[in-house]
């Protein structure tokens, strides 16, 4: 889901700078809200569980696209299914370009031995140098975002009319080293739900995650679960509307800067240098674990490798900096 948000802010700036431009998004249907209301833009459902499904799928979704009269192809993915039907595009004749992710850098970044720590190219700037081998130069300076969306009745049935600050939380990431430890998220709320001027708003999905959410509300009144509550379009548009959003090194947080809105970030087993810095945030946004306590981070580019000693990294993100950094960022 990051990696696709990330997309976001340089595919509007294309078409902003190139507004001749006719773009074409190939990819999930469960992403197509992401691109919602951007000019010059249209959207691709891959479907694949049946008709894109294996590799005769892929022959069947190249089949598909050629009817689009597609004139060139920006991989931004650069996995096996995205090579084959970039392949399949430039043994036809069409001019193709692909993102490098950098692995050679990334892999040095996190390496236990003779480790290399030094920012790494962004993914997004990666995105960039994408189009401009296929000849568009896009300019990220002065990026541009999408007005807060007009929230409906069904929504504000649930948030309430806003007349405090909003605050999103997303606590959870695909992998526990990414995690601020419950016991200190529950801290983090309780402090923050002091403020009645506050409201904050708490997301994730899945029963589990939702038994969670339900635990670190705590009975404050200013604290509402919403996961499980919206569907993933409405979310997003709460999403917009937020003053300033907590999350890990995961989706959400892609998906808030995507929309203009404040982003905090925790980092544990992970770190912004790999490249999934959230788009257009100060660095001070990103607040990471000790590297004095615990020299050997960042251990993983997306958190799925465990150093044994290193379960308890996170909680050298002490809650008061979480804290002070999001008041810091209210109105």
């Amino acid at each position: 889901m990051g990696d696709v948000a990330m997309t976001v802010p340089v595919l509007r700036a294309l078409v902003l700078q190139h507004p001749n431009v006719k773009i074409t998004i190939v990819s999930r249907p469960f992403f197509q809200p992401f691109f919602e209301g951007i000019p010059n833009v249209n959207f691709f459902g891959v479907d694949l569980k049946e008709r894109h499904k294996g590799i005769f799928g892929l022959f069947r979704l190249f089949s598909d696209l050629r009817k689009l009269e597609i004139d060139l192809v920006a991989d931004l993915h650069n996995v096996l299914r995205s090579k084959v039907v970039r392949t399949l595009f430039a043994l036809s004749g069409k001019k193709v370009a692909a993102t490098d992710k950098g692995r050679a850098e990334k892999k040095a970044l996190t390496s236990l031995t003779n480790k290399v720590f030094a920012p790494v190219k962004s993914m997004v700037e990666r995105h960039v140098d994408t189009f401009k081998q296929l000849g568009f130069s896009i300019d990220l300076t002065n990026p541009q975002f999408p007005e807060k969306a007009i929230l409906s009745e069904e929504i504000f049935s649930i948030t309430g009319t806003k007349n405090q600050n909003w605050i999103g939380i997303a606590p959870f990431a695909q992998y526990e080293s990414k995690v601020y430890p419950t016991d200190l998220m529950q801290q983090v709320i309780d402090d923050l739900a002091k403020n009645k001027n506050v409201k904050i708003f708490l997301f994730g999905g899945g029963a589990t995650e939702i038994q969670k959410l339900n635990q670190l509300q705590n009975n404050h009144e200013n604290v509402m679960v919403v996961a499980g509550k919206l569907a993933f379009e409405a979310e997003i548009q709460l999403i917009s509307n937020l003053d300033v959003m907590l999350s890990m090194d995961s989706g959400n947080s892609h998906i808030a800067v995507m929309l203009g809105v404040k982003v905090i970030t925790l980092w544990g087993a992970t770190h912004p240098f790999a490249g999934f810095k959230p788009f257009n945030q100060p660095d001070d946004f990103c607040l990471t674990a000790d590297r004095a306590q615990y020299p050997l981070l960042p251990t993983s580019i997306y958190g799925n490798k465990n150093v044994v000693g290193y379960e308890n990294a996170m909680r050298t993100i002490l809650p008061s900096q979480v804290i002070e950094k999001i008041n810091s960022n209210l109105t």
